[in-house]
């Protein structure tokens, strides 16, 4: 018996893994999160299995039915949104099931940052504009930010930013990040990213907050911000340079048989 932790992706349910589905078509018992997972996801498990939303569960209550199942030699779909190891609230999940011997894996999933990337036709690693990608939220009423991660001290890298959780924060978003960034730091609020009712606000750090409430954004919203969302004029990566040189590629080698010959 084991349970799969499956990261079902950020919201279209084409975006779940072909093995993250196969588990979910086979597993007799499928715990899922609530409305952050999309239903036909769900609906994926066999007719018999026991489906049961876990958002007005509590921590014990989960590991009860996974023991359950663990006893009747069921494995379970322990079914999560975006990728597990990204706020995923699995890491008291897994602890729980180290102390009761029972098995799990974690298979990963498409996380919320990539699905509105795609969406928004963006490479967030331009050359020389930004090749570092930060994944962070905001202190507020979930456990509070360790000290060095505060957004004040990320924000001095100028990195391309992925905030989840805190679009009910954005005072003090831009508060912080306005020194190093600009106040006309290219914005953009990616709301239900990959949903049906997905909207992908561009803006600035200056004008994000009028912008959310002009759309009456008050939660399942990721605040992307970065040069990247912007930026037009940026060097060619050497990846495909004709002069540069990598392991499958000598340029050197071939320009001395080239010559040699």
């Amino acid at each position: 018996m084991t349970v799969y932790f499956i990261g079902a992706g950020p919201g279209a349910p084409d975006l779940i893994t072909v093995r993250g589905l196969k588990l979910i078509e086979r597993c007799p018992v499928c715990l899922y999160a609530g409305s952050l997972v999309p239903e036909e996801i769900v609906h994926a498990a066999p007719a018999d299995a026991l489906v049961k939303d876990t958002a007005p569960m509590h921590l014990d209550e989960i590991i009860a039915d996974m023991k359950t199942a663990h006893e009747a030699g069921q494995d379970v779909a322990r079914v999560h949104s975006g990728d597990p190891a990204i706020y995923g609230a699995v890491a008291e999940q897994m602890r729980r099931l180290d102390s009761l011997g029972i098995n799990y894996e974690v298979v990963p999933g498409v996380p919320a940052f990539a699905g509105a990337a795609a969406k928004l036709a963006t490479e967030l690693t331009l050359p020389e504009i930004a090749q570092t990608v930060i994944i962070t939220r905001t202190g507020m009423k979930a456990s509070s930010m360790p000290e060095f991660e505060q957004l004040e001290i990320l924000g001095q890298s100028r990195a391309t930013l992925a905030i989840h959780l805190s679009i009910r924060n954005l005072d003090y978003v831009r508060r912080s990040l306005e020194p190093f960034y600009g106040a006309d730091c290219p914005v953009v609020i990616a709301y239900r990213a990959t949903w049906p009712d997905e909207l992908y606000i561009r803006t600035t750090l200056e004008g994000m907050k009028e912008e959310v409430r002009k759309n009456k954004i008050t939660r399942t919203a990721l605040i992307l911000v970065g040069k990247v969302f912007g930026e037009n004029n940026f060097r060619d990566s050497d990846l495909y340079n004709a002069e540069y040189s990598h392991v499958l590629r000598n340029v050197g080698k071939k320009k001395k048989a080239k010559a040699a010959g």
